[in-house]
């Protein structure tokens, strides 16, 4: 007689418990949100922190690390800064150190940071702004995530976005290294997630349209790319805010069974590879 075995769906039980009264979705988790003092990443870190996370905020400059931090203080929320260019390997390190030294662990991660030195015609990119786009956008962004996951693995639990872009499935050879970059980001997404689901860590990807942030003022100001505008359907650019209000979602016990996806915050930019 052959011995009962037990599915492995069956064997890991989730809590999908939702919080009673005024608890916040997200209270007590630590949060690292990289290039997070304007625009998008600063949204993002608001957002987690009015859900009840403590957060990191983290760019490359001092006075706008303070700047942020105190804005977010002012608010009332629970949130730290550091000075951390992801491209530099010490700083990755003492921003993820300073996050377990205050608060012991990291429950969740948005890699935010990006750079987009060049806009205009393909053949004039150099091999200096390649490597610049991709050692900041893809390469840092993965060793970000590596330096975080053993802690994550070690309390069992958590959850990282990767900020990507529309532009990744529909790009445009005015900004080619940066549209290719974010392409590959959507892919470091679908592969985290296979490699991490073991650990009980969720990876989504956030592919992110038309935003009213510096990036969509090159875009109004390069012919070029502003007249793709309406040719994929945009209506109007959408607010920093409806970018955070996904990502706290993703980070929250009702998301608990989307893992490997990279939703689109576009505003009806359909997008396919």
């Amino acid at each position: 007689m052959l011995s009962k075995k037990i599915h492995p769906c069956n064997q890991a039980k989730v809590d999908i418990t939702s919080g009673t009264g005024n608890e916040k979705g997200l209270n007590g988790k630590v949060a690292i949100v990289t290039g997070s003092t304007y625009g998008i990443g600063l949204a993002m870190a608001r957002r987690l922190a009015q859900d009840g996370a403590h957060v990191i905020l983290s760019s490359r400059i001092q006075k706008n690390v303070d700047t942020a931090v105190e804005k977010l203080k002012n608010e009332g929320l629970s949130v730290i800064g550091i000075v951390c260019h992801v491209g530099n390997e010490e700083e990755r390190k003492q921003l993820v150190e300073k996050a377990l030294e205050l608060y012991g662990k990291i429950d969740i991660l948005i890699c935010n940071a990006a750079v987009n030195p060049f806009v205009g015609p393909l053949m004039e990119t150099t091999e200096e702004m390649w490597k610049k786009v991709f050692e900041v956008n893809v390469i840092s962004t993965f060793l970000m995530i590596k330096l975080v996951v053993p802690h994550m693995q070690k309390q069992g639990a958590g959850i990282i976005i990767i900020c990507s872009s529309f532009i990744g499935y529909i790009p445009h050879p005015y900004v080619g290294p940066y549209a290719i970059s974010k392409t590959t980001l959507l892919g470091m997404t679908n592969v985290l997630a296979q490699a991490l689901r073991p650990m009980n860590i969720r990876v989504n990807g956030l592919a992110l349209g038309l935003i009213n942030t510096k990036f969509s003022d090159v875009i109004k100001k390069t012919e070029e790319l502003e007249k793709m505008i309406i040719p994929v359907g945009v209506q109007r650019f959408g607010e920093p805010e409806e970018c955070a209000s996904v990502a706290s979602f993703l980070c929250s016990k009702d998301a608990t069974y989307i893992n490997g996806e990279n939703i689109a915050v576009t505003g009806g930019i359909l997008g396919r590879l």
